[in-house]
């Protein structure tokens, strides 16, 4: 938790302490800057035109995590977040809970759209998110959504700076979050968050049909739909696997090797989703060795078929970039297996 000294550091709060019960100051929980005084530090900043940026940060499904390990847990892995984020701004900046599982993050050294991408970048790779949190009893793993804004590049006023970061982090969610969105004027200006919250799985489905359809064969259709795919489920390749047991990527035609035991991973279900390998390991020695082959750190596997009958697999996987599956993402992938077995079905065209 943050000490008077260190904020003592900031002429805002300086001030604040003069007069101020120091613990009015602090989340009871965190030991963050409370919501109030880091929303008024912002206001302050903006008012001596002192640059900086100003960032929402939402753990995701943090009711998962509540509800699967109970609320003392997640209190914990709040204070660890909250840890985490403080050490990153050492020296740059200051972190407040906005509430629940909301942080807001004031940034005074990285006020350039590079800078803040940097920051963010490190952010995201084990720093304080896209990790296990390593608990007594549990090792929940920890993503988040980010929306941020600088001021004064992208906002002159505190009202239209936090609407910016407001905007921001919707557009991180419908894309799938586990994402950090940097406010852009000529990709961002005419976002509304209306909008974003109507556009769902119809409209996702709407446009995999589309694109599907307009290509001749199902090699071509899989290549056809995946800018789509890559961006709503910021990936950056697809992997498939038809009858004869090798595995293809969709974007990269030098992969091509050999796997097995895929219908041991799924057993008796069509999908398989999950960033924990050594549960791959106990389903399927096999598969296993492939996922380590190829630095595999979450997965998920979708079997593309109709009724009892396998066509093949798909396999959404990252190297070294753990996540957890959202739901959105796993009906994504559902649906264009089932696309696909339908395509062979109908145009009598296996995967090769």
């Amino acid at each position: 938790m943050y000490t008077k000294e260190q904020i003592a550091q900031y002429p805002y709060f300086a001030e604040r302490l003069k007069d101020t019960d120091p613990e009015a100051l602090f989340d009871h929980l965190t030991g963050l800057i409370s919501r109030g005084h880091i929303l008024w530090f912002a206001q302050w900043l903006i008012e001596h035109e002192i640059p900086f940026s100003f960032a929402m940060l939402d753990l995701d499904n943090f009711k998962f995590v509540n509800d699967t390990y109970g609320h003392h847990v997640g209190d914990q892995v709040l204070v660890h977040v909250a840890n985490d984020v403080m050490a990153m701004l050492d020296g740059i900046g200051l972190a407040g809970r906005f509430g629940g599982d909301e942080f807001l993050i004031v940034n005074l050294r990285d006020v350039t759209y590079d800078m803040s991408k940097a920051f963010f970048t490190e952010f995201y790779e084990g720093r304080v998110l896209r990790k296990n949190i390593r608990l007594e009893d549990c090792s929940p793993f920890i993503t988040g959504t980010v929306g941020c804004a600088i001021y004064p590049k992208d906002a002159q006023n505190y009202d239209r700076l936090f609407e910016l970061i407001d905007k921001t982090l919707y557009r991180g969610k419908s894309k799938g979050r586990n994402c950090h969105i940097i406010y852009v004027e000529e990709k961002h200006r005419d976002i509304v968050i209306r909008q974003i919250a109507k556009h769902g799985l119809y409209t996702t489905f709407n446009g995999m049909i589309r694109q599907f359809e307009f290509a001749p064969g199902l090699i071509n259709k899989l290549q056809n739909v995946m800018p789509l795919l890559m961006e709503e489920l910021q990936i950056s390749d697809l992997y498939y696997v038809g009858r004869g047991n090798i595995m293809r990527a969709v974007r990269n035609p030098e992969i091509e090797e050999p796997v097995s035991g895929l219908d041991r991973l799924l057993r008796s279900d069509d999908l398989f989703a999950d960033n924990d390998m050594e549960e791959v390991r106990r389903r399927s020695t096999a598969f296993h060795k492939t996922v380590m082959k190829h630095e595999f750190e979450t997965l998920c596997v979708v079997r593309i078929g109709m009724n009892m009958n396998t066509e093949g697999y798909l396999i959404c996987a990252e190297k070294r970039n753990r996540r957890i599956w959202q739901q959105a993402e796993c009906a994504i992938l559902f649906f264009l297996a089932k696309m696909m077995a339908a395509s062979i079905l109908i145009d009598g065209e296996p995967l090769p």
